[in-house]
Parts: C-alpha cells; sequence; structure tokens
C-alpha cells in the first residue's frame, strides 16, 4: 500500500450554533480514487474547504506528504498541489480555454518578462493532447459543453501539477458517454500517481472508478474500506444508521379529502412527469439526492416557475398560476429552503415581517395598516411559535439561525394555509427549534392544513411523513407508504435510474 499524501486527523469545524465537522478522518493516498459518502449535510462540502483553504479548521491537524500544514487560503492549498473540481464548473466563459488554464499561473518570456502567450497556448495543446481531448486552447470557455468545461478544469489541475484533484458531484450534469469520458480521464491521472478524491451519490460510479471509501454522517467520521470488499447496502446502513424510534411526534394519520392533483407535471431542464395527489391533514414527504428537482417542484407549485407541460388541480379545479401572488390567494403557502434571502427582509422589524402576507386584512380600506390590529395579530401567532427576541421591534438579521425560521413559520400561520409547502425547514437549526418546527407541522396537519415536507434528513422524512415522494435527477423514482418505508427502501429510490415497482401507495 503506498504511503499516504493526505491526513485528516480529527477535524473539527465549528460555526455559530453547528458543529459541521467532528473530529473527523481522512487518509488520501496517490494513485488511488478515493469516495467520500455520505447524506447532504454529512459535511462532505464543508471538509473540501477546508482542504482547499477556504475554511480554516477549528481543530485537528492536516499533513501533507509528511509534513503538517494549515492553509490560510485557497492559494496555499493550489500550491501545494491540492486542487477542487467543482459541481458547477466555476471558469471565466469569456476567456479563452488557455487563458483558463494558466489563470493565475501565467508563464512569462525570462528575458522580457512580457506573458508568454505562445508558450502558454503550446503547453495547453500538449495537455489538451495528453487527455485525449480535442479542444482548440482558442476556443472561448462559453462555446464548450458542461462536460468538456469539466475537462478542461482537469487539465488545469495538470498544469498546476496538482498532486490531489477534488472532483465534487463531477457528473451530476454529464451524459452516459461523457461520464464514460471523465473515467478515462480519471484512470489517467490514477497511472499518473495522483489521489483523486471523489465525491459522488451514484453507487454505480463508486463501485466503477473507486478504490476506497470513507463515510461521514451528521459532520462524523463513521468508517472506511475497500470499495471491492463492501457492497451498497452495507454503505447506506452506514449512512443511516440512526433510529427514528419516538424522535417525532405524533399526529392522526387521517387522510381527508383531495386538495391538489399533480399529473406528469413537467419543468424543461428541471424534472419531468411528477404525478401525486395530496389530501387534508397528510404530510407529503419529498426526498431526493442533489440535483434531484424537489424545490424546482414545489416552486411550479407555488407559481414562482412555470411548467412546461402536465396539469395542476386544486380543490378539484384547474390549477396554473400565474405567480406567487395568485397561489397565496388560493391557500398555498411556502416556506423556501433559504429563509434569509427568500423567507425574510433581514433590515425590517419581526413585526413588518410576520404581518407581511396578510397587510390587507390589517388595513383600513386596504390602505392604512392598523398598528393595534397589527400588534395583535404579530403577537398571537409570533407567541404561538415561541421566537425568542428582544421583542418583535428589532430587525430579523439580529436573531439566530432558529428564531429566523420561526419568524417566517410565524408569518404563514395566519393566512390559514390549505397547502403548506415547507422546504428544508430544519436546515441549520439546532435540536430544540427543531422540535418546535416538528410539533408545528404536526398542529397544522391536525388543523386539516395538507403539507409538503421538503427534507434531506432521511430519518426527518420518515419520522413525520405519511407518504414520502422520492425523486432522481429530476425524476420521480417512488412514492412509499412512510409505515413500510425504511432508510434504505428510500434510498435506493434516490439513487434509482428507474421508477420502482412497489411503491406501497
Amino acid at each position: 500500500m503506498p504511503n499516504a499524501l493526505l491526513e485528516v486527523h480529527n477535524l473539527t469545524k465549528i460555526f455559530p450554533g453547528i458543529r459541521a465537522l467532528d473530529d473527523v478522518h481522512l487518509t488520501l493516498r496517490s494513485g488511488e480514487v478515493h469516495a467520500l459518502i455520505g447524506e447532504n449535510g454529512a459535511g462532505k462540502s464543508t471538509l473540501v474547504k477546508v482542504l482547499t483553504g477556504v475554511y480554516i479548521p477549528t481543530s485537528g491537524t492536516l499533513t501533507f506528504e509528511g509534513k503538517e500544514v494549515a492553509f490560510r487560503n485557497a492559494l496555499d492549498a493550489q500550491a501545494s498541489g491540492i486542487v477542487a473540481i467543482h459541481q458547477e464548473a466555476s471558469m471565466f466563459p469569456e476567456l479563452t480555454v488557455t487563458e483558463n488554464i494558466f489563470m493565475g499561473h501565467h508563464l512569462r518570456n525570462p528575458r522580457t518578462k512580457k506573458l508568454d502567450w505562445k508558450a502558454m497556448t503550446e503547453q495547453t495543446r500538449q495537455l489538451l493532447a495528453r487527455m485525449q481531448l480535442d479542444i482548440d486552447p482558442d476556443t472561448l470557455v462559453k462555446n464548450l459543453s458542461v462536460a468538456k468545461r469539466h475537462m478542461v478544469e482537469i487539465t488545469k489541475a495538470l498544469s498546476l501539477d496538482a498532486k490531489l484533484v477534488i472532483m465534487d458531484e463531477p457528473t451530476s450534469a454529464l451524459t452516459g458517454r461523457e461520464v464514460e469520458d471523465l473515467f478515462r480521464i480519471v484512470r489517467s491521472l490514477k497511472e499518473q500517481g495522483k489521489a483523486i478524491l471523489f465525491i459522488s451519490h451514484k453507487f454505480d460510479e463508486i463501485f466503477t472508478i473507486c478504490d476506497y471509501y470513507t463515510v461521514f454522517r451528521d459532520g462524523q467520521y463513521i468508517g472506511e474500506g475497500k470499495v471491492a470488499e463492501s457492497n451498497e447496502d452495507a454503505i447506506i446502513n452506514m449512512m443511516i444508521g440512526r433510529s427514528i424510534d419516538q424522535l417525532y411526534p405524533e399526529h392522526q394519520k387521517q387522510k381527508g379529502k383531495e386538495v391538489l392533483r399533480i399529473e406528469k407535471l413537467c419543468q424543461l431542464g428541471a424534472f419531468k412527469d411528477i404525478s401525486f395527489t395530496l389530501h387534508e391533514g397528510e404530510v407529503l414527504g419529498l426526498f431526493g439526492l442533489v440535483g434531484a428537482g424537489r424545490s424546482e417542484v414545489v416552486r411550479t407549485i407555488f407559481g414562482i416557475d412555470k411548467s412546461s407541460g402536465g396539469s395542476m388541480h386544486l380543490l378539484g379545479e384547474p390549477f396554473k398560476p400565474k405567480g406567487a401572488k395568485e397561489s397565496m390567494r388560493r391557500g398555498i403557502a411556502l416556506v423556501p429552503e433559504d429563509r434569509q434571502k427568500q423567507g425574510l427582509v433581514l433590515k425590517m422589524s419581526l413585526t413588518n415581517n410576520i404581518s407581511l402576507p396578510v397587510l390587507k386584512q390589517l388595513s383600513f380600506k386596504g390602505m392604512v395598516t392598523s398598528a393595534g390590529k397589527e400588534r395583535t395579530y404579530v403577537q398571537c401567532h409570533g407567541n404561538q411559535m415561541e421566537i425568542k427576541s428582544a421583542g418583535y421591534h428589532v430587525d430579523a438579521e439580529t436573531l439566530s439561525g432558529g428564531n429566523q425560521q420561526k419568524v417566517v413559520l410565524a408569518k404563514w400561520i395566519g393566512t390559514s394555509p390549505k397547502i403548506l409547502i415547507l422546504d428544508e425547514p430544519t436546515k441549520g437549526i439546532d435540536v430544540a427549534t427543531k422540535a418546535a418546527v416538528h410539533q408545528f407541522v404536526c398542529d397544522m396537519a391536525q388543523k386539516g392544513v395538507a403539507v409538503i415536507l421538503i427534507s434531506s434528513e432521511l430519518p426527518e422524512i420518515l419520522g413525520m411523513s405519511d407518504r414520502i415522494l422520492v425523486m432522481h435527477e429530476g425524476y420521480q423514482t417512488a412514492i412509499l407508504d412512510a409505515r413500510k418505508a425504511t432508510a434504505e427502501s428510500v434510498m435506493k429510490a434516490a439513487i434509482a435510474t428507474t421508477v420502482m415497482e412497489d411503491t406501497h401507495a
């Protein structure tokens, strides 16, 4: 076994209120492809940012080529030979392939000290040939396909003489043939003695290209092993590994009348043929890995995005909202994933945020807001969510993440929604606030509100849902009865490339 190129020991990274990495370990060796596996929120991206100098760890050590290192920034990591290729190609589209490859480390004429474009173009040509890529060095990057942009980024890693290449979901936007080309290049890098850290949710890719794997869960190291000596079920068990018994409040699972029917709903480039029904008092969980299209589906239902096909019926009537305002008027509420940018106006007071959706009802003849009505309304719904603040007069930006989320929820309680859509409602909040959100969901369901719950946390989906709709890369792969579903069955549907037959629903 070759010597370790990079060793991560007892690494911890803490953000305010969140322990993103907790005493994790990782060993990467030259000439090996190592898979880093975990659910959304497992800590994979945080570790990549530590390895590339974007984040400075709170504690723990990094050893690179036998020496302890401390990267102060991304340039430090790059100078050491660590390069990351992200899911979204980070290139300059208006510049040429040569200009992108040598960005930040230009070649200069030793005599004149001027940029030596002739030498850079020739080296680019040689690097592309070495990668067996038929790309003109003078081509503008904006004219390349997504796949070829990824290939150019890998070529840049070679120009930097990278020793460790990190690939974060590199195949998410590639076709089957393009994935084969990428794997050919990965094998070439491996033969050249490079270490590759490969992050993917796709088990077929992991078992095809990777030698070793490490599993993270909730920011913690769970285990590692040889890919050839493991199997999909064993790794999924390591990814999940949690009991959901008694963690979530019970609600009466009495399904009322149908409130929403979706049939073969499509949005070009985002999702296709989504079909389901939603009933009063039901919590429908919506699960999928990165790029599944979950948020795009609910944005279309709420009227933010337009559908390109299919149909929707709300309370038995055709429904094709022209915008969010119409959806709100028809009784649909959406709590977005990004509470700070989409759910709140941070520079406004809690009072103004909570009353925002119902200003017309709190106004004289729809024009001037009644201060008394607004105060009573805000205190009623704010107190119901137990928001902790210095008062409702303070700006939303002064609150913790959990209390900001409570403000967003309080904002929608008074609209008396028929359908409540929650997109990652417990993301980045503490355990106590999570419990309050879970209770809120159950209370809404008990009142007959139909709930669509998007979550990347499998235990939450299993513990809170009546049925679970699972998506994979824009396609619906299963609708499962939550009483019969397991973590394994949900995860298998989330990585499936075809619709699963046994949906339990």
